[in-house]
């Protein structure tokens, strides 16, 4: 059903045409290159190290206040910039445009016919005519100089969310990317100085956490219908083999070489990010520790053999992504979280989405329910039955717009919201690393034949205190 569609475009290495260089700089502007994530600080001092990165042992000097409950500040015009105006970013500008109290000022893509067509919605929607960056990699710094703007969304290739991210604050904005936020450990922690130096909130925008089963759920185990939480799963299992050999879908093969960099989980966000609120991680409890496994890299190649033919590109490409990623993260309560992720081999479509408590288990793909004491007989119960613990965005917006079964636009709405009255946000910049962190840590896990990795502690001890996120309460308007 869902991927983040960051958008826009990547590498050729047969050649680079106009398009295919846009915004593929961004890997060495962010100090990646196809090395990927074996070099750096985090990385050199090997598995298990206690380094500056915070893969191990004490975090970092914090050198701002903690951006942990500060609201933002209230506006009665929410003004949005947006990055990015691809797949994802096209289908996410209709949503905004959707919002009451919501203007979008100024677009940035440097493909100039994606701007025109994105720009041409907003007029269409009543509003001014946004402002429009379109000259060049790094026009999107001058969209984010610009003092009319509250927001900055990035819809992107992975590689550029840091460099975006990091530019938006430095120039007072709050910003949000789509996942994952960043690729190494030393991003990540730079993105929480940053946040908590500029006092901007760096999001990661996670549209799964507003889903309305996993909302449900969220719920649900806060009244303790679960019991006591004992683990939980998630995942993101794709089979996007079609898509990523498709020379217009992701207008080249940036999402594809990602497979010949890096052998870990490359996309854990969707499946982290909701068990990570069930168990409220960051909130009374935190993940400790990653142990990752990869089979061997063989899904891409065979696809390959079986429909380009013999002049493609590809062809000169080397795949060592694990078509299949399991990864098992400890949180400091014992918990136990499974994460998995695959998009090279068949398979239907599964974020797994499982939450299993004292007293009883939840599992999605079909979604399936067995709570004691209302199921004792050893069958699945009916998950409809529950529908009263519905999150009350669900129950406000029971047939929602937009994609992914209505979670874009519940995710819009929400940030909107808060952004227009002044709230704390439902997640942080503390939330937006941990989901992230585990790209590079079950690279190396893997790459130490899965031998586990310390998580950073992004809070800096402030997990401890226990506070509210997702299952937030509705606000007065």
């Amino acid at each position: 059903m869902h991927e983040a569609l960051p958008q826009n475009q990547g590498t050729d290495e047969t050649g680079p045409s106009r398009r295919s260089v846009l915004w593929t700089a961004g890997a060495a502007g962010a100090g990646l290159g196809l090395t990927g994530l074996g070099t750096g600080r985090a990385a050199a001092a090997g598995p298990g190290s206690k380094d500056a990165a915070g893969t191990a042992g004490a975090a970092p000097e914090r050198k701002g206040k903690t951006m942990i409950g500060v609201p933002f500040e209230p506006r009665g015009t929410v003004r949005i910039g947006m990055i990015g105006l691809g797949n994802r970013g096209s289908g996410m500008i209709d949503l905004f445009l959707a919002m009451p109290q919501v203007r979008v000022v100024a677009l940035c893509d440097p493909v100039k016919e994606k701007a025109a067509r994105a720009a041409a919605k907003v007029t269409k929607a009543g509003q001014p005519a946004p402002a429009v960056y379109t000259n060049g990699d790094h026009d999107f710094e001058n969209l984010c100089k610009r003092t009319d703007i509250d927001f900055v969304y990035a819809a992107t290739p992975w590689d550029w969310h840091f460099e975006m991210a990091r530019t938006a604050m430095l120039n007072g904005k709050h910003v949000g990317t789509e996942c994952p936020l960043a690729l190494r450990l030393e991003q990540l922690w730079e993105l929480v100085d940053l946040s908590e130096r500029t006092r901007r909130h760096c999001l990661q925008l996670e549209n799964c956490c507003y889903g309305r089963n996993e909302m449900r759920v969220l719920r649900m185990a806060h009244a303790g219908l679960f019991g006591e939480l004992l683990h939980g799963a998630g995942a993101y299992i794709h089979d996007l083999r079609g898509l990523m050999f498709d020379p217009e879908y992701y207008e080249g093969p940036w999402r594809r070489l990602w497979h010949t960099r890096l052998r870990g989980d490359l996309y854990p966000n969707h499946g982290f990010g909701p068990v990570a609120n069930y168990m409220d991680l960051n909130r009374g409890d935190r993940a400790v520790r990653i142990a990752s496994f990869g089979t061997p890299a063989l899904g891409l190649a065979a696809y390959r053999k079986e429909h380009m033919p013999a002049g493609d590109p590809s062809w000169k490409e080397s795949y060592i992504e694990s078509d299949r990623t399991i990864s098992l993260v400890q949180t400091a309560k014992g918990r136990v979280i499974r994460l998995e992720h695959d998009v090279s081999t068949p398979h239907p479509y599964s974020r797994i989405n499982s939450l299993g408590g004292t007293k009883g288990l939840f599992e999605d793909y079909p979604e399936r329910i067995y709570l004691e004491p209302d199921r004792h007989d050893d069958e699945w119960g009916d998950f409809g039955a529950y529908a009263e613990w519905d999150h009350w965005l669900w129950k406000e917006h029971a047939n929602p717009p937009g994609g992914h079964g209505g979670m874009d636009y519940m995710l819009v709405y929400r940030l909107t919201q808060c952004l227009r009255l002044g709230l704390v946000p439902d997640f942080d910049v503390y939330d937006a690393a941990t989901w992230s962190a585990p790209v590079a840590l079950s690279d190396r896990s893997i790459k130490a034949k899965g031998a586990p990795q310390e998580f950073p502690d992004f809070t800096r001890g402030q997990w401890r205190k226990a506070r509210s996120g997702m299952d937030s309460e509705k606000p007065r308007e």
